[in-house]
């Protein structure tokens, strides 16, 4: 599909009515200055019936291939089970459709590859992973903060993020639907380690807890250790589907700190907060506490690739990012089954 150059909105379709899309990213998508959602489809027709009314939706479909085939969308989003991204994703370039896919992009690296390799052959459109912390205020000024030296040399990152879930019924308790802590939020962590170290780990270290009923990962923690030219760095985290509701994330350098409070679930409707702590020879000051105006990041997400479409410039976060992200769950669930340090 080519997409007319004065156009001055990007046309969604949704594909599947999952809570993510219908709670978070279609609102906020429908808030973005330069986009409309115009249709949503579902398996169960009357899902997508239902979606549609409650979002005020202008169309919607009873089959995925059915949205793929409406010449009216442009651009798909895709928060289906993370087996499906690649398979539908694919289908959805062979559309000439635009695609964003939820995290994490693949159930494997190689999988994610293939995606990455059908892309190559379709420059003309644009693929993203959903990744839409990193749009975020609290995350732009968090990195600026980092890379302006605000800690000194960054040494330390840890981070925690966690919720509980028992219900059978839920996709993240499915293994085979690429279910489990380290795909759904310990994605996260891992992508956020190695965006402000600005590198790939060397090695990674990994102890998983495996639910016995469901087969998934309910606890994982990790460690990732970056050599560079910069110096040594660690990043430390913990993800769990089955612990008290927490996360929280911390920068730590030789001469200072950095702290968010709410580092992925940004409320849109309110403040996020940034604490930094800052000093030299062993001399530091008391936290300062600073409020980072409201901002819905799934309306920022919809923005920055909507201007990608419409300007026909780089997404922006590269596909290959999603492959790079993958290779590093894939070393932690190694080390855990060998139970030694494993070279990503």
């Amino acid at each position: 599909m080519s997409l007319d150059p004065s156009a001055a909105k990007v046309r969604w379709g949704v594909l599947g009515a999952a809570r993510i899309a219908v709670n978070k990213v279609i609102p906020g998508t429908q808030r973005a200055s330069n986009a409309e959602v115009v249709a949503i489809a579902s398996r169960r027709p009357e899902a997508a019936e239902k979606a549609a009314a409650d979002l005020g939706i202008p169309r919607h479909h009873g089959s995925y291939d059915a949205l793929l085939a409406d010449e009216n969308v442009d651009a798909v989003y895709i928060p289906l089970p993370n087996d499906a991204h690649v398979p539908w994703a694919l289908k959805a370039l062979d559309a000439g459709k635009h695609v964003l896919c939820e995290k994490p992009l693949a159930l494997s690296a190689a999988e994610a590859q293939t995606l990455v390799d059908a892309a190559a052959q379709r420059p003309e459109l644009k693929v993203m992973e959903a990744f839409m912390y990193r749009l975020h205020p609290q995350w732009i000024q968090f990195k600026q903060l980092i890379d302006g030296g605000a800690v000194g040399e960054l040494k330390s990152i840890q981070s925690y993020f966690s919720y509980f879930n028992r219900n059978p019924d839920d996709i993240r308790n499915n293994p085979a639907k690429g279910g489990g802590a380290l795909m759904d939020i310990g994605c996260y962590q891992i992508s956020l380690s190695r965006w402000l170290f600005g590198a790939e780990p060397d090695r990674v270290l990994g102890r998983i807890e495996t639910d016995p009923d469901y087969g998934t990962d309910r606890t994982a923690d990790g460690v990732l250790q970056f050599d560079g030219p910069g110096g040594r760095g660690t990043s430390t985290f913990t993800c769990s589907t089955q612990l008290v509701p927490y996360q929280r994330v911390n920068a730590f350098g030789t001469k200072g700190r950095v702290e968010l409070e709410i580092p992925f679930n940004a409320p849109p409707d309110k403040p996020c907060v940034i604490w930094t702590q800052s000093g030299s020879s062993g001399e530091y000051g008391e936290p300062l506490r600073e409020e980072v105006p409201i901002a819905d990041q799934y309306t920022l997400q919809a923005e920055a690739f909507g201007a990608a479409v419409l300007n026909d410039t780089p997404v922006p976060t590269p596909l290959t990012d999603a492959v790079a992200n993958l290779r590093v769950i894939e070393a932690l669930r190694a080390s855990d089954a060998h139970d030694a340090w494993v070279t990503v």
